[in-house]
């Protein structure tokens, strides 16, 4: 169990190569199937976003779980994590008190019930320490959206790709 949540055991993986070894069939599996939720833990106290922890896609009776950490580690699981089940924060003496949040932002909440167009590995070719680093991107007819390595977390984005990103499309 990583992050105290039941069930879940992340192997963790880094580059372009490793993914598609082991994820581009179920990758490209979502093609077509629409957008139902995208999940984020959520500190209650501070009322924000909790981005150690993976972000989860829900596609139309699939979910992919993404969670990045150190500088181009990654994590891929599927239908593992149960976001409706209680999170239980133990690694922390501060305790912090998480619940699994819906469609956070608008624009999220936007892209629901979208189609998937595309599932797009974003290499990240920049001269500095994050370089190497994979960023995965759910594209749409009117949008997308990218969950990338934040500096050992996650990050979100609504935006197309910076150009120093080199674009894998699944």
């Amino acid at each position: 169990m990583a992050f105290d949540i039941t069930g879940y055991r992340p192997p963790r993986i880094c580059g372009v190569g490793a993914i598609v070894e082991t994820h581009a069939d179920r990758l490209r599996s979502l093609v077509g199937r629409r957008l139902s939720s995208v999940w984020v833990l959520w500190d209650l106290e501070d009322d924000s976003w909790f981005a150690d922890c993976p972000v989860l896609f829900a596609f139309e009776g699939t979910q992919v779980e993404i969670s990045h950490s150190k500088f181009s580690d990654v994590s891929i699981t599927w239908n593992e994590i149960d976001p409706l089940a209680p999170v239980i924060w133990s690694g922390s003496e501060m305790g912090f008190h998480l619940r699994w949040r819906k469609d956070e932002s608008e624009g999220m909440a936007a892209l629901h019930g979208r189609a998937l167009v595309a599932v797009e590995l974003l290499e990240w070719s920049g001269r500095d320490m994050a370089q190497g680093m994979v960023a995965f991107s759910f594209v749409f007819d009117d949008g997308r959206i990218t969950v990338y390595n934040a500096l050992d977390e996650n990050g979100l984005e609504l935006t197309p790709p910076e150009p120093e990103y080199r674009i894998h499309r699944m």
